[in-house]
């Protein structure tokens, strides 16, 4: 009898690196346009006030401002308010 189980294809494969997914910049911390807030697969924050969402649904900054978080609706929210 083996003291080990035998190893099949999915435990020989290596690990992969992950995707760096996130939030790129905290609530307060000022940004440029064009900065990347939050990188994310699927809309789980949506876009407010000087922000967008590019089509991979990364959110990025359009003014300069400060980052807020909020919720509005039961939606998380971030935005970009001016200074």
């Amino acid at each position: 009898m083996s003291k080990t189980k035998a190893g099949g294809k999915t435990r020989q494969k290596p690990p992969r690196a992950g995707k760096r997914l996130g939030v790129k910049t905290g609530q307060g911390k000022t940004v440029k346009p064009g900065n990347i807030l939050i990188r994310q697969r699927g809309s789980k924050i949506h876009p407010g006030q000087g922000v967008s969402m590019g089509r991979d649904f990364t959110i990025f900054a359009t003014t300069i401002g400060t980052v807020n978080f909020h919720q509005k609706h039961g939606k998380k929210i971030i935005e970009v308010i001016a200074q």
